[in-house]
């Protein structure tokens, strides 16, 4: 029989294309199992067989366990059992004593089958991916083997099958069987039934390795493409940049009478792809992806990661693109939220803009609209700004002298304070605290104004002296001190 075990594996070897050795190791374990069964005792069996003679022994093994882990008595043993055996024996060790080995005949060669077949769809499956590990994201080429409503099963050849779903699938995209495929290899599954190899014709990636294939300076490292987004089989825009001064990378992606970016787009089934220069520069980056559509104005905020997008009402709709596709994949390719409007909606909304901001400084700071007026035009948008970038460009305002300048910034500083401990506004809540921190303001006053509907320092201010001696405790003095202490922010505003 040992002639034939080694004529079996030099078959199975050859007809599965896996490893001989390989094919040794399954028929080993074929044999372990069949002699397990015949047996009829779950014991630990070990195979050796001799891959030049075709011989082979068959071991009965015990591993050694520490007692309170004994769970399978007939191929473990404890420590104090095994040095019955052998006396130096360690825990962790293993105990083996030879056992006649059984016929390779009908029976056994029946019993071993299963073992040997599971063994060898394991190698095969291992084979395949390994084999494609090197292809993950990459494009890979086949032939339609199998369609379903629900997807598509390709055959890559050597018993590999990439699976293409629906939703991977371009629109109203039909396959037959025998057609061919090529498609982006983006995930390896490792499932109990093998390996699976997800594709896609959908994605991103999909996109860029067909121009990595059709443009070589690509490959070559000369253009990269920094971006890639797609609305698949209608639409998609990619970013390029050159590393080679001399090279056009929006040229060269064209191609020739456009031959490049139209074989790309012939195997998206007719995808239109817009090529634009990267910039590193946000705004410009946005302004190349409107492409077509020339962007007249740009306003960007960083806080929100938003851009607000001018152009001519007659460009309007071309901007924005059939049902927003344009302005959507350049959002996606530069990854900012874009707002695009007319010359007339962008004005507006930035005189709306400049407005809030300088309501905001006036109320916050208690300065007249002119002085508001001044900070915004020379881009001053926040408290903090005010507050703390350097004085010269605070400086840089020609109305401003150093005086008006530390009057701002303490003012700035005080209303961020008050900001952080009431976790309000700069309205109501600051107001009310420097009500409340007024020279001889107690907690009993408060409460009486408050009743009186004086919430502020204004509120109080606009009162006169005889309006105030019905609250208790009151005199003339007390009161006319309290109405020029809410009083004094008004001078110190005009002096400002």
């Amino acid at each position: 029989m040992s002639k034939e075990l080694l004529l079996v594996a030099e078959a199975l070897s050859n007809e599965k294309g896996v490893p001989k050795e390989t094919v040794i190791e399954a028929i080993q374990a074929g044999l372990e199992s069949a002699t397990r069964k015949l047996s009829g005792v779950d014991m630990g069996i070990r195979v050796k067989l001799d891959s030049r003679t075709g011989e082979y022994e068959t071991f009965r093994f015990w591993d050694v366990v520490e007692e309170e882990e004994l769970l399978y008595p007939e191929r473990e043993l404890t420590v104090e059992q095994a040095r019955e055996r052998a006396p130096d024996i360690e825990l962790g060790g293993r105990i083996e004593e030879v056992m006649p080995s059984i016929e390779f005949g009908r029976i056994a060669a029946q019993s071993a089958r299963q073992a040997i077949s599971q063994k060898m769809r394991e190698a095969e499956r291992k084979l395949v991916e390994d084999q494609f590990k090197e292809k993950l994201g990459q494009l890979v080429y086949g032939t339609v083997k199998k369609v379903t409503r629900e997807h598509v099963i390709i055959d890559l050849g050597g018993k590999a099958e990439a699976f293409l779903a629906r939703n991977e699938m371009l629109p109203q995209e039909m396959f037959r069987a025998n057609d061919r495929v090529r498609a982006y290899l983006y995930d390896i599954s490792t499932e109990a039934r093998g390996p699976q190899l997800l594709v896609s014709r959908t994605r991103d990636e999909m996109l860029v390795e067909l121009f990595t294939i059709e443009v070589p300076e690509i490959g070559e490292n000369v253009i990269e493409i920094k971006a890639a987004a797609r609305e698949p089989g209608s639409r998609a825009k990619i970013a390029v940049k050159t590393n080679d001064g001399r090279i056009d990378p929006v040229g060269a992606c064209v191609g020739m009478r456009g031959a490049r970016v139209q074989a790309v787009s012939g195997e998206l089934a007719g995808e239109r792809v817009d090529i634009i220069l990267w910039d590193d520069n946000p705004a410009q980056l946005v302004i190349n992806a409107m492409a077509p559509a020339e962007v007249l104005s740009i306003v960007v905020d960083e806080d929100t990661h938003t851009m607000d997008l001018a152009v001519h009402e007659a460009h309007l709709s071309q901007a924005i693109g059939r049902s927003g596709q344009n302005v959507r994949l350049a959002s996606q390719l530069t990854g900012w939220t874009l707002n695009v409007m007319t010359t007339e909606e962008f004005e507006g909304k930035s005189q709306e803009e400049t407005a809030k901001l300088i309501a905001l400084f006036t109320d916050a700071l208690g300065i007249d609209d002119e002085i508001g007026t001044l900070l915004v035009s020379h881009g001053f948008s926040t408290l903090e700004e005010i507050a703390y970038v350097p004085k010269e460009e605070l400086l840089a305002i020609e109305a401003f002298d150093e005086e008006i300048i530390d009057e701002l910034r303490s003012r700035a500083n005080d209303t961020l304070l008050t900001q952080a401990l009431t976790g309000g506004d700069v309205g109501a809540a600051q107001q009310d605290l420097a009500l409340a921190s007024l020279e001889g303001m107690t907690d009993e006053l408060l409460k009486v104004f408050e009743d009186r509907g004086i919430h502020t320092r204004d509120d109080l201010a606009e009162h006169a002296v005889d309006e105030l001696m019905d609250v208790p405790d009151m005199t003339e003095e007390k009161a006319a001190s309290l109405i020029m202490k809410a009083r004094e922010h008004w001078f110190a505003d005009d002096k400002a």
